[in-house]
């Protein structure tokens, strides 16, 4: 697409004004916060001599991510209007990620559903028929040969140039590396960064056990690519561990066996084993970059993807809480306060936010993996459907778990009350991320389902009302019919239940509107780096 020498903001003047534009809202709507951590001080010489490393490294995986979602980042040139331009780099590119993907910058039409993974020009059709294997790999991209006909590439290919320096950067930490089960992850993502085969690493990841500084790094979640889910983006996330507060979740991973046959659904959908080798740590975040950095902003990890990992060891679940703190001070609790009953926001706790998270990564590990009529796995039979759903079985899957946990006295600090409360205050904040992401149809297919199901009502001034016994029975029935949807595989019923429940219905954009009226901001960006830490 040919850009221009100067792009007006659509909806909005190119002329001066005093007052506000839209795009200048817009931008508003993410609020600055600065990613440091009391950790820093905690770490040794060679560990801080690492971050700079990691930093570099992390720009890059940036850069990578720039050119798998969008292109050339030389957009960013040609975009004279200040705010447009800041919106372009919160959401990288010219789509608008929190608003169903819409072009804000004039000249861009709607945003390719498979971004530069694939031809531009390519057909579902012509996808289809070509016949080789590696073509729905995570780790290879699409591209046209001199006769016009379809090739592979793999990333390792692709973006050669930038994994070389890459892989020499790697070596530098390597070599700093004190802790052992750092330094042989690093080595062996050093490896996969060369042969795209990131088995071994991540099992290297899984058993990195005492390293208080920790480096997610790699091509990793597949939900950038709309065509397929097939294409992994690249990201980084540098770490430090929260060892105090790791400590006092330990105990929950042994615990996973019996949770899992706890779930509420029939014994069928439920077979599957979670290890525990799994972690449940906490952490605070000090750098994001690539996929994990574009509009909204994860606070939690739960790694690695690769099934064959999860069988044999689990997996690691990373609670953000410097992040997470943020986004419930700035965001979840204004939205408690506008929107809840009076009598109900003494329930919106931060604890509570924490916990709902945090299980909602615990439940990523359990329920079904393999459908249970010999349709495959689950990821192969739900097809693109697979990853809305998965966020939905995490989402109320996780609040069983906090619920029943709570009933037991195994977590003290909040009642079941506050949980729900804050998790249906949470869907608000949540579905503001928009409904075309997996995670947004995800969202509102929990709202929608307890919705119908009286878990809430919406009085006449849009107040909030909770049922509390509805909304427990809600919660069983909802993760019942998630579960046996996901178990056999059935394609045809998650796509037309997610097609007739993944809207935002009037109500709720009613109270989205009175959100957004009020100036709640919408998500955070972040002020991060070196100086940020004050290693400078």
């Amino acid at each position: 697409m040919a850009v221009g020498a100067a792009f007006c903001v659509l909806a909005s003047s190119c002329g001066k004004s005093t007052e506000k534009t839209e795009m200048q809202q817009k931008v508003e709507e993410y609020a600055w916060f600065d990613l440091k951590s009391d950790l820093v001080e905690g770490l040794t010489e060679k560990e801080k001599q690492m971050l700079p490393i990691f930093v570099k490294i992390a720009d890059i995986m940036d850069g990578l991510f720039w050119k798998q979602t969008f292109g050339d980042k030389a957009l960013l040139d040609t975009i004279h209007d200040k705010w447009a331009r800041d919106y372009a780099m919160i959401n990288y590119g010219p789509w608008d990620r929190m608003d169903d993907n819409r072009p804000f910058i004039a000249g861009y039409g709607a945003k390719p559903d498979g971004c530069r993974y694939y031809p531009q020009d390519m057909t579902k059709e012509e996808y289809e028929a070509y016949a080789d294997p590696d073509k729905g790999s995570l780790y290879t991209v699409l591209r046209r040969a001199d006769d016009g006909s379809l090739r592979t590439v793999w990333y390792k290919d692709e973006y050669r140039a930038e994994l070389t320096e890459v892989c020499a950067l790697l070596d530098e930490a390597i070599a700093l590396a004190e802790d052992a089960g750092l330094k042989t992850y690093l080595t062996e993502r050093k490896k996969a960064f060369q042969t795209d085969d990131y088995l071994a690493s991540d099992m290297a990841w899984m058993d990195m056990k005492e390293s208080r500084l920790d480096f997610v790094v790699g091509p990793i979640e597949n939900y950038d690519d709309k065509l397929n889910e097939a294409k992994a983006a690249y990201e980084a996330y540098i770490l430090l561990k929260d060892e105090r507060r790791s400590a006092e979740l330990a105990k929950f991973i042994a615990m996973l066996p019996q949770l899992q046959m706890e779930l509420p659904c029939e014994p069928q959908y439920k077979t599957f084993v979670p290890g525990t080798s799994s972690d449940l740590n906490v952490y605070d975040v000090v750098y994001y970059a690539g996929d994990c950095n574009a509009a909204g902003k994860t606070i939690a990890i739960n790694l690695p993807n690769d099934d064959r990992v999860q069988a044999a060891k689990g997996a690691r679940r990373l609670q953000l809480r410097n992040s997470m703190q943020a986004k419930f001070d700035k965001i979840m609790l204004p939205i408690g306060e506008l929107v809840l009953e009076p009598e109900l926001v003494q329930h919106l706790k931060f604890d509570a936010f924490f916990w709902n998270v945090t299980f909602h990564e615990v439940a990523h590990g359990l329920g079904v993996k393999q459908t249970i009529n010999g349709k495959g796995s689950v990821d192969d039979a739900l097809k693109t459907e697979k990853t809305s759903w998965e966020e939905a079985k995490a989402d109320i899957l996780g609040l069983f778990m906090v619920c029943n946990l709570i009933e037991k006295d195994e977590i003290h600090d909040i009642s079941v009350e506050d949980a729900i409360t804050t998790y249906i205050a949470g869907i608000l904040r949540s579905v503001r991320f928009g409904a075309a992401s997996s995670h947004g149809k995800a969202n509102m297919m929990c709202y929608n389902y307890m919705e119908q199901a009286g878990a809430f009502v919406r009085d006449a001034e849009g107040l909030y009302r909770i049922d509390f016994d509805k909304a427990k029975e809600a919660v069983n029935s909802w993760a019942a019919l998630i579960l046996k949807t996901q178990g056999d595989g059935n394609f045809e019923f998650a796509r037309q239940y997610r097609e007739a429940n993944s809207h935002i219905g009037e109500g709720l954009q009613h109270d989205l509107d009175r959100i957004n009226a009020a100036g709640i901001p919408r998500d955070i960006r972040f002020n991060q780096g070196i100086e940020v830490l004050g290693l400078n």
